[in-house]
């Protein structure tokens, strides 16, 4: 390998990257690496694991290879790595097949000396043939509690990176990084990366934080608190968020009380992502509102608050999230709001949702013994898999990976695909293990609620669950020297909030190539308002028609986003299974729009409901040729309001649109009374 002092080290550090010292732990490490060590490093976010593997990739003949799950971190450290002169690419989602293979001909070529890539990567084959033709000189596994499955963000895929580290020559070094490790992850780590290697754990403690938590009685509280208080608070941060539409709701609250703000989830296109992530970095916004899509990866050291609206599921996931704050090492603002109000079970309110997700984290073994009895038929392939089985496609991919590894499928290709096959005489499915990490994801969250309540100092609490091992005092948080804060809302915020939900409407997504729908309008989110509870008495409880209110708001709504325009006609979804419900609204809606309507949208055939399906490919095979339309003269050249209760996919909107644009329809708006909220956590 390569042997240098540290004095011939920081000469070339200070030409190649312009730094004029290392820390003494950074070069510890380094110096192992430079002579053909395995390591794992456990060290705070923002101390600087990532020149531990690029200083001596610079040095190394061949090339370093970095999995990463981190695309913004790729984007931006190939970014300022091809600045410096040094020749860094990456192999992601974000570039297309040809530019990602053009990328690995040219690491075989050795015309790069470091490349990042997506673990996830480890399932293609072009991956696994290039490295074998590959001048290989290191190993860098970032973000390493991912191949465990004791870390807080365990990925099924990326435990293929051992794949190849087994058969790499044990004198090639390996770096495994990560800012969050139990010493049950970091022993898990270890073993499997084997080989002799040695773990570096640094001192967790961020003394620049000030921790806060504030308990509230609902999710109106928190909304007023922001309103009342973020431009008080310096800089620009995160607000962390539960759910998806969260991030949508949040974000629009505070911008219609004029705090600059913008959502972000894993949802939105990468341009998009890109550009917010862009804007991020010029100080643009006050705050991005984000489920935990965010934050990771993004080099940018000022971030000086992070709040949380809903507690994570450990203060595992908590200590890396805030992590992403204050890297400069000036005072930085810490929240966690809590809601602790109890329901009629007994369950505190902001312990549901993380609870929900544990829970379906990981599907029922019913759904295991589905996958393996389809699979005992015939191979399939992942499509056809979750079309059979009616399972998300998140379900499928652990439940494969899991078959996987139990050797109870494999993984085979049948000319251009991939599909999946039993091995006959396999042994039984091994639940044990599920359940153990079941109950230990349940015993963090449980800790992740003792954190809101513990008189302890919070970052001693972070630092202990984490096994940080320090006599060092801890002075920063509403336990210790900071005043404690507290909520205090008045009749204007309350009014002014139950203003903005009046005046604040979810959009319907349905616009697609070839067809003549625009995106359209919901009056309200399912799942936020007493709207879904009165469309749920409707239709399942015998409540009648649904009440005057829903007609009110969702004119309001059709009104405050296409009130200029002009429309010809109101047509209504056909029932599957709430009668003559939306018949009956619809026939209100278009009365007093002074519009006529229409009857004569029929359905072909009997379908299923579709919230009995759980991916878009069975959804979209249930309501396939469904709907025709009797009189399809009358439509030609219309302007057409295409109403129903409830958009949930989308599916069934856009067949409806689909037929209508063949017959001539000239527009197509979709307009409901509601919008799902959907259970998306990034």
């Amino acid at each position: 390998m390569t042997n240098m002092t540290r004095q011939e080290a920081e000469i070339k550090l200070k030409s190649t990257f312009g730094i004029d010292h290392f820390y003494d732990e950074q070069w510890n490490a380094i110096d192992q690496i430079l002579n053909g060590n395995r390591m794992l490093m456990i060290q705070r976010t923002g101390f600087g694991k990532s020149l531990c593997y690029q200083f001596p990739a610079t040095q190394f003949k061949g090339i370093t290879i970095v999995f990463s799950p981190l695309i913004a971190l790729m984007r931006d450290q190939v970014k300022a790595l091809n600045n410096k002169g040094i020749s860094a690419r990456y192999i992601n989602s974000e570039q297309t097949p040809e530019e990602n293979t053009q990328t690995i001909q040219d690491a075989i070529s050795g015309k790069i000396k470091i490349l990042y890539i997506a673990p996830e990567r480890q399932e293609n084959r072009e991956w696994i043939e290039a490295t074998r033709k590959m001048n290989l000189s290191m190993i860098v596994v970032d973000e390493a509690h991912t191949i465990s499955v004791w870390g807080h963000d365990f990925r099924p895929a990326f435990r293929r990176i051992i794949n190849l580290v087994n058969l790499l020559p044990k004198h090639l070094p390996i770096l495994a990084t990560t800012a969050t490790a139990t010493k049950r992850v970091q022993t898990d780590i270890e073993r499997q990366i084997g080989g002799s290697i040695t773990t570096i754990r640094g001192d967790l403690r961020r003394k620049n934080f000030n921790l806060y938590v504030i308990k509230v009685s609902s999710e109106d509280e928190k909304m007023i608190w922001l309103a009342q208080n973020l431009n008080n608070i310096d800089g620009t941060g995160f607000i962390y968020t539960g759910t998806r539409v969260d991030t949508e709701v949040y974000a629009k609250w505070l911008k219609y009380v004029g705090i600059n703000a913008i959502d972000y989830n894993a949802g939105l296109d990468a341009d998009t992502r890109k550009e917010i992530e862009n804007n991020l970095m010029n100080n643009k916004y006050k705050c991005v509102v984000s489920t935990n899509a965010l934050g990771m990866g993004i080099d940018k050291p000022d971030v000086r608050f992070i709040i949380h609206t809903q507690i994570p599921e450990s203060p595992i996931h908590y200590y890396q999230e805030i992590g992403r704050a204050g890297r400069d090492g000036k005072p930085t603002t810490i929240i966690l709001f809590y809601n602790g109000s109890k329901d009629k079970e007994g369950i505190e309110e902001d312990f549901k949702l993380p609870k929900s997700f544990i829970e379906g984290g990981r599907p029922a073994i019913k759904y295991y013994e589905r996958v393996i009895e389809k699979l005992k038929i015939e191979p399939l392939g992942e499509r056809n898999l979750m079309k059979a089985c009616n399972l998300k496609q998140k379900q499928i991919r652990v439940i494969k990976a899991d078959l996987i590894e139990q050797g109870i499928i494999k993984e085979v290709s049948y000319s251009q695909s991939k599909k999946y096959e039993y091995q006959y005489n396999a042994k039984s499915l091994d639940a044990k293990l599920f359940e153990e990490l079941r109950i230990a994801k349940l015993k963090d969250l449980e800790a992740m609620r003792e954190y809101v309540y513990t008189e302890k100092p919070r970052m001693q609490f972070l630092c202990d669950f984490l096994d940080n091992e320090t006599s060092e005092s801890y002075n920063n948080c509403d336990n210790t020297n900071l005043t404690p804060i507290n909520i205090f809302i008045n009749q204007q915020w309350v009014d002014r909030l139950k203003e903005f939900r009046e005046t604040y409407f979810p959009i319907l997504d349905v616009e697609t190539k070839g067809s003549k729908m625009v995106n359209g309008v919901a009056a309200s989110y399912y799942g936020v308002s007493n709207v879904g509870n009165a469309i749920h008495r409707s239709k399942y409880d015998n409540g009648g028609d649904f009440p005057d209110f829903l007609l009110r708001l969702t004119l309001k709504a059709f009104r405050k986003t296409f009130g200029n325009q002009h429309f010809d006609m109101v047509v209504y979804v056909p029932p599957t299974h709430s009668g003559e419900l939306v018949k009956n609204f619809a026939v209100k809606f278009a009365s007093v729009l002074k519009l006529p309507i229409s009857h004569n949208l029929q359905k072909t055939r009997v379908t299923k409901e579709q919230k009995i399906y759980q991916n878009s490919y069975s959804k979209r095979d249930n309501i396939a040729g469904a709907f025709d339309y009797a009189k399809p003269e009358e439509i030609k050249d219309k302007r057409i309001i295409l109403l129903d209760d409830i958009f949930d996919s989308g599916a069934t909107i856009k067949e409806i649109g689909s037929m209508l644009t063949k017959y001539g329809a000239d527009v197509i708006v979709p307009v409901t009374i509601a919008k799902t909220v959907g259970g998306e956590l990034v």
